[in-house]
């Protein structure tokens, strides 16, 4: 895809009255039949349906790395039943010769019963208890470890089964995702140079005034707070990304998209995150935009399909979709749905001090994916 032409697409965030969503799949006709606005929903809805496919492969890739884990585990201890089965076997085998032999323990004592001395074979009682004691302990384990064995078998193949299931439905949903930008790039192919500045201009008034529009709404507070430890150094991380390349699926360290920004810099200050956007509204501790604070996790959509990480002053830093780079947007971007806490226990700390950010860290385009339409308050 053309990073140059995708730098002019506008998503979000963007008058959205004048915006209503086309039929979600709708195939764009001719560029020149169509007004500026309404382009702007067509490639809204191609970016939030491509949105969506990305969240839902980087749900099923994590689905399948744990899977892939347990066959790992499964594998390992299925290799060490097998071990002790063939172990349990071996002296299994042993007592038998021995026995047929007559070269067990037990034999010569049962003889001694029958001898005219029984007061000697009644002193020797406790090791022939002791030899039956082991011997059945020979067959437990034996019983033992081929039910064990047959247990693991069963369950390695059935996550073997899985995984090549899970496979096959990561490949179904990775085509999905690069439809959907192959449609946008299509799209984006078809712009005329003016049309493409015209969207530019759309974008960065109508972001300009959802912000203005959000920070005089009071939903913020006007009370800076510090972010605990954990929050600062996951912040510190997310800052150094700033002018990576946004990739769908990628979790750095070279390019990032917004949910494998998030949860790479909780990772780094040592706090492990779902993976995706979804799982992280769904999962951590939501709060109240009048509690921000830094390092929090900024979720926009309905479908909780993209998020950013708080900086503070009503700033994020965000992975806004693929052509873009990772930067420094509004908070308004994009329509808010919530916010979320890793660590909602820890304590604010002491002493903060906001990062510094690199030169240019605020340009490029702001808006992520999803419908247009400035956030409620």
């Amino acid at each position: 895809m053309s990073g140059r032409l995708v730098r002019w697409v506008c998503t979000a965030a963007v008058a959205g009255a004048l915006l209503t969503p086309g039929p979600a799949g709708a195939v764009p006709g001719p560029a020149g039949e169509k007004s500026v606005a309404e382009l702007l929903t067509d490639l809204s809805t191609l970016y939030r349906e491509a949105e969506e496919a990305t969240e839902t492969y980087n749900a099923t890739a994590e689905t399948l790395k744990e899977r892939r884990k347990e066959a790992e585990s499964l594998a390992k201890k299925l290799a060490t039943a097998r071990g002790s089965l063939y172990s349990s076997r071996v002296a299994a085998g042993r007592l038998a010769r021995d026995q047929y032999q007559g070269r067990s323990e037990i034999s010569p004592y049962v003889r001694l019963l029958l001898a005219r001395d029984p007061q000697h074979a009644l002193d020797q009682g406790h090791v022939i208890r002791r030899a039956a004691a082991e011997q059945e302990a020979t067959v437990d384990r034996l019983v033992g470890n081929e039910k064990k064995a047959d247990e693991l078998s069963t369950k390695a193949r059935g996550a073997l089964d899985q995984q090549l299931q899970l496979a096959a439905k990561q490949k179904k949903e990775r085509d999905a995702v690069q439809k959907r930008l192959k449609d946008v790039e299509e799209l984006l192919a078809s712009l005329t140079a003016d049309q493409l500045a015209q969207l530019a201009r759309l974008e960065d008034s109508g972001t300009a005034a959802a912000q203005r529009s959000f920070m005089a709404s009071g939903a913020l507070s006007s009370v800076g707070r510090s972010p605990s430890k954990e929050g600062d150094a996951a912040l510190a991380y997310a800052v150094r990304q700033i002018g990576k390349p946004y990739l769908w699926g990628a979790e750095g360290p070279r390019a990032f998209d917004c949910s494998g920004l998030t949860s790479q810099a909780w990772a780094h200050a040592g706090q492990e995150i779902p993976r995706t956007s979804q799982e992280q509204w769904a999962t951590l501790p939501r709060v109240p935009l009048s509690e921000l604070r830094p390092g929090d996790l900024v979720v926009y959509f309905p479908k909780a399909t993209h998020v950013a990480m708080y900086l503070g002053d009503g700033m994020v830093v965000q992975a806004p979709r693929p052509g873009a780079r990772v930067k420094v947007s509004p908070i308004a971007a994009n329509p808010l749905l919530g916010a979320v806490r890793p660590d909602p226990a820890a304590r604010a700390m002491s002493g903060y001090r906001a990062p510094v950010l690199p030169q240019g860290a605020m340009s490029g385009d702001d808006a992520g994916y999803g419908l247009a339409g400035a956030p409620k308050p």
